[in-house]
């Protein structure tokens, strides 16, 4: 145990892990989340190595009434995964995936990437939703929703989420499942880290890869709307088994020819759900809507589509601020307003986007999940990434100024709480995006999180 002290209260000395303090030489790495922007401070973190020892962490953290924060991938933009003045349970050596290949289903641990669940479940053929970038946890993505590219045919990463083991607040180890606690495994499907410590994950699989269709044609924003509408009308037909997104981003690099660089443009990305043959042939047209920056469109192998967009945001270099809804239908008025939002940009790194939804995402049954309402048609996403601290109000500001304007074509003011800013103004928002299943959620939190021990988070906070 690293620069920690115990006393005849603590069960700590008994961790396999350890415990990091400010003294610590490894505490400021440990502390340190994928968005650069983030700095907390907390009292203390417990590497964790296994559930017993999260157990004794959030048994430690009881004794000594702290709030805790968890950090699996560290990569929730608003930093949840590090705190000020509290006990961060630090999951990152618990990475291990197993698979049984036979009844399709992926044992997780809490702390694991989704380059480590797509590496393991692909040696056998199979694969569930995760998200679209490798290095994103497992954790934070699924338990807000999990937007990915099989969405069209195998919806979020909830939908695909069977069982978990959680350490609940006080320090007792839970499983749940459709038929064991029931209702915690309904929370967690969408109602982010609230109720616990996920420990341990178990998803469904399936047969996916190992080569998929890729298709990646890019425009330029000068030369006008009409291949995002024509996008926009061929997913209509299509939702079923392409999941998509038209990615507004500034050409540059040696991928791009130079005649480019510096000019803003838009990528028509898309993955077909089903045979790399027929996805080809079926996504063609969309590589054929006018005169192209370049075209990155090809078959490939599935864990390489899934690690493609890592190179945009490595780990703590970039300052981030990231802003999304959900909206109704795609008019021409957003994608122009998304058009202009993507050629305002301060810095030419950020990015914004437009996904599609549909499919297998939109059979789900509202109360199906704590995620709820699933008739959304589309998302629209802000993601201010720049460099220098002395740039963080103009990227900001463009941010939430894009969003407001987008407003007018909000879907029941809901938002993906993945991408909710710095969840500077959450409270609303969450009762908002939750919608009718806000109360259920309250009163799963009241049984299994009464002190609200776990807050940092879209928070739902306990009955009182």
């Amino acid at each position: 145990m690293d620069g920690a002290t115990t006393d005849g209260n603590s069960q700590l000395g008994m961790l396999a892990g350890q415990v990091l303090l400010p003294d610590s030489k490894e505490f400021d790495a440990a502390r340190a989340v994928w968005n650069g922007m983030i700095s907390r401070h907390p009292k203390m973190i417990v590497q964790c190595m296994n559930a017993e020892d999260v157990a004794l962490a959030v048994k430690h953290a009881a004794a000594l009434d702290l709030p805790v924060s968890i950090r699996a991938g560290g990569h929730n933009v608003a930093g949840h995964a590090v705190c000020d003045d509290g006990l961060m349970i630090d999951l990152t050596a618990m990475r291990h995936v197993s698979v049984d290949p036979e009844n399709r289903i992926a044992s997780i641990e809490g702390g694991a990437l989704w380059r480590d669940v797509d590496s393991a479940s692909q040696a056998h053929g199979l694969a569930t939703p995760g998200g679209l970038i490798s290095d994103t946890g497992v954790a934070g993505l699924t338990l807000s929703g999990g937007i990915g590219w099989l969405r069209a045919k195998h919806g979020l990463s909830i939908d695909n989420l069977v069982g978990a083991d959680v350490v609940i607040a006080d320090g007792t180890l839970v499983h749940t499942d459709a038929t064991e606690n029931p209702e915690l495994l309904w929370a967690l499907k969408g109602g982010g880290g609230n109720f616990g410590v996920v420990v341990r994950f178990e998803f469904a699989l399936h047969p996916i890869g190992p080569e998929v269709m890729f298709a990646a044609p890019i425009y330029a924003i000068e030369d006008g709307p009409g291949p995002i509408r024509a996008w926009r009308d061929f997913l209509k037909q299509h939702s079923d088994v392409v999941g998509s997104l038209c990615e507004f981003s500034t050409a540059g690099g040696e991928d791009f020819p130079e005649e480019s660089w510096g000019k803003r443009v838009f990528t028509l990305a898309c993955v077909y759900n089903g045979d790399p043959a027929r996805g080809e042939a079926l996504l063609q047209p969309l590589r054929e809507l006018g005169d192209l920056v370049t075209d990155f469109s090809g078959r490939m192998a599935y864990c390489e589509v899934q690690q493609l967009f890592d190179t945009l945001m490595p780990a703590g270099d970039f300052r981030c601020y990231w802003k999304a809804r959900y909206l109704t239908d795609l008019s021409d008025e957003m994608i122009d307003l998304a058009m202009q939002n993507a050629l305002d940009a301060p810095s030419d790194n950020s990015l914004s986007s437009l996904w599609n939804f549909g499919g297998r995402t939109a059979e789900i049954d509202a109360a199906a999940t704590a995620f709820g309402d699933r008739s959304m048609g589309w998302m629209y996403s802000l993601d201010g990434v720049w460099e220098n601290s002395e740039e963080d109000a103009r990227n900001i500001e463009w941010a939430r100024r894009g969003w407001k304007a987008s407003e007018t074509h909000g879907h029941q003011d809901r938002i993906y709480l993945n991408f909710a800013g710095h969840g500077e103004d959450s409270d609303a928002l969450t009762q908002a995006s939750f919608g009718e299943n806000y109360q259920r959620l309250v009163d799963v939190k009241t049984r299994y999180d009464p002190q609200n021990r776990f807050r940092f988070n879209q928070n739902i906070k306990p009955q009182t």
